[in-house]
């Protein structure tokens, strides 16, 4: 089984091209959707202990967490201490049950994948670009995304040119969804005819780094 490494800035178009390969019968683990599970349930005890306070009726509070640790490097560091082996252990289960159940590609969706050395996992890399005005826009319309909030995720990120340089493919989702669907479906065609590149994994190596 092949493994797709799906990423790209934030406002880019990451999620439409997850539904997009998604369509067309490709199974995706979403990390942002495992992370928020973890906050509901196998994480919450240890983020208390690191960060009291920070959650409230069993779940993790997001917003009493992001004070806890946006613009504190020692404290993205206590938190990602946490939730990284978690995250691996679930991505791990995941690439097992769908390469059982006969999967020839998986993808997986994960905002900092270069920024974890997640790169290193996967066969082949995509990343969604857009032009800088587009993502403005549509991060605009986003909820919840304050100037702070914005300036600590984009600090984060490698910038959209450097993460284009190290794609193998590169979906412009700048025009209609269906260019960008098209765009996947080539992807995938071209995906099959690759190699298996992905490190060997240690067993004793439950970090995403």
């Amino acid at each position: 089984m092949l493994v797709v490494g799906l990423t790209g800035s934030i406002g880019m178009g990451k999620s439409t091209a997850a539904k997009f390969f998604a369509e067309l019968g490709v199974p995706v683990l979403d990390a942002d959707a495992v992370v928020h599970k973890l906050y509901e349930g196998e994480a919450v005890a240890a983020i208390e202990a690191a960060f009291p306070g920070t959650t409230t009726g069993g779940q993790v509070d997001r917003g009493k967490l992001g004070q806890a640790v946006i613009g504190n490097a020692e404290a993205m560091k206590r938190l990602e201490a946490v939730v990284h082996p978690l995250y691996r252990a679930a991505e791990r289960r995941f690439l097992t049950e769908v390469e059982a159940g006969g999967a020839k590609v998986a993808v997986l969706d994960v905002p900092l994948l270069f920024e974890t050395g997640g790169d290193k996992r996967v066969d082949a890399i995509v990343v969604v670009s857009a032009p800088a005005a587009i993502q403005r826009e549509r991060l605009s319309h986003r909820q919840g995304i304050t100037q702070e909030k914005l300036a600590a995720l984009l600090a984060k990120q490698l910038p959209d040119a450097d993460k284009r340089a190290r794609a193998d493919f590169v979906v412009d989702t700048s025009g209609e969804f269906d260019a960008t669907r098209a765009q996947i479906r080539s992807i995938l065609d071209k995906v099959a005819q690759l190699p298996q590149r992905r490190q060997p994994e240690r067993a004793d190596d439950a970090r995403i780094k």
